[in-house]
């Protein structure tokens, strides 16, 4: 945690008249807003901001422990996005429509569309997007290009490159099969890429119709051909290590990596400069979002509000991208400084591409329970405790239980 941000002592604590409490993930993009918030303060000294950083695994519990007091602790919330409609139709979340119509400047639609449309529940807006967690296609651009390679624009094309890149100590995919959250998070864009989805425009389940089948059997396969071996239980860390160690050319992961394994001096060492990002073959790529928002039972929501639309207004979103952080508006996405001050041209317009088409992982009142179930049963298919049609069929029924 950085000197200069103000620490939350205890979930108990209300924030008193002038003082707002902020809860949010411990990552480098927190730093920033850290940071700038100096100015912030500066320019408003009868607001003081408490950040509570920390990692995303304490989050949900403080801020559900806050939502349910008759005071909160926290005035201002991170709100991953399947925590969204669970928030918002539970009554944690102030609505945020009126603010914005009242915010000169702020320019609400000039968010990517794909990230703005996740927070509007029941046709109210209840967050305003922050950082997105977006997955690309993340290559060794130096091996494809010594080797003559095309980036893969397809599944098919994928497996075939990444089997072909596998020999005895070196492999084509680092892959994130772990139970839960990362398998189902990496094994969705593969479900995209066969035109399936979680549900049909009717709201039936349809994970383990045909399109799912295909979906799962091609992540097995190329987990099996290209995937470094005993790495059935690897989540995020495990990938990018193999990545950044020159132990795999490929990886499907958070498109914010990217300037993490190009930096010079960072975690790829020499080989910092040779990855790209690209789009997920098959086009359509898992949409991951933190949104600010306000909690309903919050005594400070004027004085939070001025800050989440400073921090989130045009002029400082550009700012806190240029510094490193992760856009989430069209302006600034497009913006030729902050192609300049930042990671360059190239990933910023990849960047767009994958979210033009992008979709959330999983969403409704449940979405998290819905993602421990999927991940559950995918792990069990990766590592051969079930078939793949019995490992979708046993998800759909877990879906459709937790969902009456």
């Amino acid at each position: 945690m950085t000197a200069y941000a103000s620490v939350v002592a205890a979930v108990g604590q209300t924030a008193f008249a002038g003082e707002i409490n902020v809860i949010m993930e411990e990552v480098p993009d927190y730093d920033i807003v850290a940071k700038l918030t100096e100015e912030f303060t500066a320019a408003n000294p009868d607001i003081t901001v408490n950040f509570d950083a920390m990692p995303f695994d304490a989050m949900r519990d403080k801020i559900l422990t806050s939502s349910l007091a008759p005071s909160a602790s926290y005035d201002v919330i991170i709100i991953d996005n399947p925590w969204t409609e669970e928030f918002a139709n539970a009554g944690y979340l102030e609505p945020l429509d009126d603010y914005i119509a009242a915010t000169e400047g702020y320019d609400y639609e000039d968010f990517v569309p794909s990230l703005a449309a996740i927070s509007s529940v029941g046709g109210s807006i209840y967050g305003v997007p922050y950082y997105n967690y977006a997955l690309g296609l993340i290559v060794r651009q130096d091996i494809f290009d010594e080797k003559g390679l095309e980036i893969p624009t397809t599944i098919q094309d994928y497996m075939s490159t990444v089997a072909s890149l596998t020999t005895d100590d070196f492999y084509g995919a680092a892959m994130q099969p772990q139970k839960g959250y990362k398998v189902m998070e990496e094994w969705k864009n593969w479900l995209y890429a066969n035109g399936g989805e979680l549900f049909d425009e009717n709201g039936n389940v349809i994970i383990n119709n045909p399109a799912a089948v295909t979906a799962l059997e091609q992540y097995i396969e190329t987990f099996n051909a290209a995937a470094p071996p005993n790495s059935a239980n690897w989540g995020f860390d495990e990938a990018l290590r193999a990545v950044s160690s020159g132990k795999a050319a490929t990886m499907l992961s958070y498109n914010w990596m990217l300037p993490a394994l190009n930096a010079e001096g960072g975690m790829a060492g020499d080989l910092a400069g040779n990855f790209t990002l690209h789009e997920v073959p098959g086009g359509k790529a898992v949409l991951g979002l933190w949104s600010w928002g306000i909690t309903a039972n919050s005594e400070n929501k004027d004085d939070a509000w001025k800050f989440v639309s400073w921090i989130s207004s045009p002029e400082v979103a550009k700012r806190r991208v240029s510094m490193g952080g992760a856009p989430v508006r069209t302006s600034v996405l497009n913006d030729p400084e902050v192609w300049e001050q930042g990671f360059g041209e190239a990933y910023y317009k990849a960047l767009a591409g994958i979210l033009e088409d992008a979709a959330p992982l999983s969403t409704g009142g449940n979405a998290e329970e819905l993602i421990e179930i999927v991940g559950t049963e995918l792990s069990a298919a990766v590592n051969g405790q079930k078939g793949v049609q019995e490992a979708l069929d046993d998800a759909a029924r877990g879906v459709e239980r937790a969902n009456r």
